[in-house]
């Protein structure tokens, strides 16, 4: 008796139509990731730069995530070193982002040239803001106001 009520309840739960797990609240929305600025030559104007990338509020982001490691470091990992929407959007995919926010530093003598870029990954655009500053000074002064520009 008791094996035939064994195998019943077996049969039935083997028979059963399985439920649907909830998968919980949609993790749907968009996601920002903002990249550090590095620069050996100009630390100072890296470090304002990284403060107010990660400060910058964009219009229509859900969550930011500030990566521990800069856009060239990222591009390394990934095999993809060109300065191009191809591989921003090979960037934007490892980090798992719809949006990227960096900052590239490079100057001759004293001059700094500073370009901000908050890349669309889904829509491939890159939308940029870019000054040259006289000074490493004037750059650490002077880059706030360049990253609000890129975020409008």
């Amino acid at each position: 008796m008791r094996i035939g009520l064994v195998v019943g309840v077996a049969l039935a739960v083997a028979c059963a139509t399985p439920r649907k797990r909830s998968a919980g609240p949609a993790t749907s929305g968009i996601k920002l990731a903002v990249l550090p600025a590095e620069s050996a030559k100009f630390p100072t104007a890296a470090h304002a730069l990284t403060d107010s990338l990660t400060k910058a509020s964009v219009p229509g982001v859900d969550k930011t995530e500030v990566s521990k490691v800069s856009l060239e470091v990222v591009q390394l990992s990934i095999e993809c070193l060109e300065p191009s929407v191809k591989c921003y959007e090979a960037v934007g995919k490892s980090l798992a982002a719809n949006r990227l926010l960096f900052a590239q530093l490079s100057g001759r003598s004293k001059k700094l040239e500073v370009t901000v870029t908050l890349f669309d990954v889904d829509a491939r655009a890159p939308k940029t803001a870019h000054k040259t500053f006289a000074s490493e000074k004037e750059a650490a002064a002077g880059v706030a106001d360049l990253v609000a520009e890129a975020t409008r």
